[in-house]
């Protein structure tokens, strides 16, 4: 597994390199000149090799099939570049792209033209480029490529502190000199010459954070005053995104057990924790639905249909693969279902996701918003931190419990006194109880 680690730091690496690459031969056929696009001051765009690592994680083993491949890596590109975009305006409230000129783009931070792009892109490296890089990473000793891998991160951190401490210079008069450099008894006069070289860098490659020229850049990284608001949890909050978690959490797993009920004529736990009838899949899809499309509530159905149907069945693999990697259990298998893939997700299900997502945004979200806003804002703060420290440690116990019970179907005995408390507490009987689907891997 360590050693598994550092390959996908060299991965991170060599394709933030390549994506790094890709943006500046782009700029130059646009700009007919060169512009270092990397938010970082080195060669790297960070969103290519993060990208690329979680692709190679949850969708490698979709080699076989290349449609699928690229409709998955068309799907991880967009949601890593919504959130990027989405959080990077957050913390410096500007925008580092904008797609809003193309058609049925999500807040001008991804589009579906070049998520595509991206998509079919990201299948090819990983079909012919990817094959290449692995057998040379092999032939490195493995010393070096731990070493290499850990002093590639200290730089790399190093660079992204300088970069973002130079930008938020711009938000405020505070001196930076010493993140800037990011090492140690730095001069101002090699601090100040970063902050003025990043600035610049920044108007060229980024037009959008200057539109004005270079000396209008500070003017768009201005913090806004916003008035404080005293509506509980108004727009898509942090504390609204926490009540929704619990509220789609609660009713996806009473969902899934009246289907189950319905279909199979029996009552099942559809749980993903050992205390509560919560599913934490269906929690986190409501949070990532809400945020990404919580602004297009007006869309047409179509539209939102297609958009949940794709996101849902890729986010949805993505979890079966997840669970599968760090708990070495299936939760559910569609293998039985006609037009599966690999078991992990089927058709009739992501259409399924579909229409929950069109019932979600359109009909749901509204009336829970608007309840949720009226709760009182102190007693409504405490209550999303009550419950978010109760769900952390529902899902940190579930965990170890699931490991344990892994295990114990392995044959390894407790070998301290946590194992021996979770045998004790959670024997196979009452894990079988709340995860009856469940599949032990080999």
């Amino acid at each position: 597994m360590v050693n598994t680690i550092f390959e996908l730091i060299w991965y991170f690496f060599i394709y933030s390199f390549l994506g790094w690459c890709a943006e500046i031969a782009y700029a130059a056929v646009k700009h007919k000149k060169f512009l270092n696009r990397g938010f970082l001051n080195g060669p790297l765009c960070p969103v290519y090799g993060f990208g690329m690592v979680l692709i190679l994680i949850f969708f490698s083993s979709l080699k076989g099939s290349f449609v699928f491949l690229a409709l998955g890596c068309a799907v991880m590109a967009a949601l890593v570049e919504f959130f990027t975009g989405a959080i990077m305006e957050k913390v410096f409230h500007c925008k580092w792209w904008d797609y809003s000129g193309y058609k049925y783009n999500l807040g001008g931070y991804v589009c579906p033209q070049f998520s595509a792009i991206w998509g079919i892109g990201a299948a090819l490296a990983i079909t012919f480029l990817h094959p290449l890089f692995t057998p040379l990473i092999g032939m490195i000793p493995l010393f070096l490529v731990k070493t290499l891998a850990i002093a590639l991160l200290v730089v790399t951190a190093a660079d992204f502190l300088s970069v973002t401490g130079a930008i938020l210079k711009m938000q405020r008069t505070a001196r930076i000199e010493e993140i800037a450099a990011g090492m140690q008894e730095v001069s101002d006069k090699l601090g100040g010459a970063i902050f003025r070289w990043t600035q610049k860098r920044m108007a060229k490659a980024f037009p959008n954070l200057a539109k004005e020229g270079e000396n209008a850049l500070p003017q768009a990284f201005k913090r806004k005053q916003k008035e404080k608001s005293l509506v509980f949890a108004e727009g898509c909050s942090f504390h609204k995104l926490v009540w929704l978690f619990f509220i789609g959490a609660f009713l996806g797993d009473i969902t899934e057990t009246i289907f189950c009920r319905i279909t199979a004529g029996i009552w099942m736990s559809r749980s993903s924790v050992l205390y509560g009838p919560f599913s934490i899949v269906w929690g986190i899809g409501v949070v990532v639905l809400t945020m990404m499309l919580h602004k297009y509530r007006d869309k047409d159905d179509r539209y939102i249909f297609i958009f949940g149907t794709i996101v849902g069945g890729a986010y949805e693999y993505i979890c079966s693969v997840f669970t599968e990697l760090v708990f070495g259990t299936v939760f559910w298998d569609y293998s039985k279902i006609p037009f599966n893939l690999g078991g992990r997700i089927n058709l009739l299900y992501c259409f399924f996701w579909g229409l929950a997502s069109v019932l979600w945004i359109k009909n749901v979200y509204p009336f829970l918003s608007k309840w949720i806003e009226k709760i009182p804002k102190k007693a409504g703060a405490i209550l999303s931190w009550l419950f978010l420290a109760f769900m952390v440690v529902n899902i940190v116990l579930s965990a170890m419990a699931l490991g344990r019970y892994s295990d114990r179907y392995a044959g390894k005995p407790a070998e301290n006194s946590v194992e021996s408390f979770l045998d004790s507490y959670y024997p196979d009987e009452r894990m079988e109880r709340v995860y009856p689907n469940a599949i032990i891997k080999e």
